[in-house]
């Protein structure tokens, strides 16, 4: 299994893959549950909590500046894709179309198809994060998230939400799917913060 799908990363690679990660060959798909169909006509993304109430269709997010992003991506799984090649909007740029209540410290990303995981403001609001539509130049496909998923580069790809359509913001930490059910709260790769236990 390891040498069909995965590989042991060269040393040369050390300072892209986290400890206890394998270079995959190609792009895994993990997903819980059914993958949402979602038509970009009826995409949509809502804002609240502590941030003015707004509500974004898929032509809103295109009319924002667009940017070719590339990036490695961990899964809490041990597996790692180097340099992903997405195109999308960067959560900054994001934030420049929002306002948000000083005192939120924390984020909830909820997605079509029920899932949500939490992060806080300080990991979320990073010009490296990016709202991705386009994966090595096609429509992102519905099974790694499409039409429009969250990319956060420098965590676990478990918050690096699929089918995302809603953000919350909080004044406190509240606990998302996988975190309720054992996973870090955040989740850094080179830290190795993949459970709650610390395992």
């Amino acid at each position: 299994m390891l040498g069909k799908f995965f590989q042991k990363p060269d040393e040369e690679l050390s300072d892209r893959v986290p400890p206890g990660q394998y270079l995959a060959k190609g792009f895994p798909v993990l997903t819980y549950g059914e993958t949402p169909q979602i038509d970009t006509r009826d995409w949509e993304l809502k804002v609240w909590g502590l941030a003015a109430p707004k509500t974004f269709t898929w032509s809103d997010f295109m009319e924002m500046p667009q940017r070719e992003l590339t990036a490695d991506f961990h899964c809490v799984t041990r597996w790692s894709k180097l340099d992903v090649k997405w195109r999308g909007v960067t959560v900054t740029d994001f934030l420049n179309c929002i306002e948000v209540d000083p005192k939120a410290v924390h984020v909830m990303e909820h997605c079509y198809g029920g899932y949500t995981t939490n992060i806080s403001m300080e990991d979320f609001a990073r010009s490296q994060n990016f709202f991705a539509h386009t994966l090595s130049g096609e429509p992102l496909p519905a099974e790694h998230g499409g039409p429009m998923r969250l990319v956060v580069p420098h965590l676990y790809a478990w918050k690096s939400a699929k089918w995302i359509n809603g953000l919350e913001f909080l004044s406190e930490e509240e606990l998302g799917f996988w975190e309720r059910n054992g996973y870090h709260t955040r989740g850094e790769p080179w830290a190795q913060e993949r459970y709650a236990d610390g395992g």
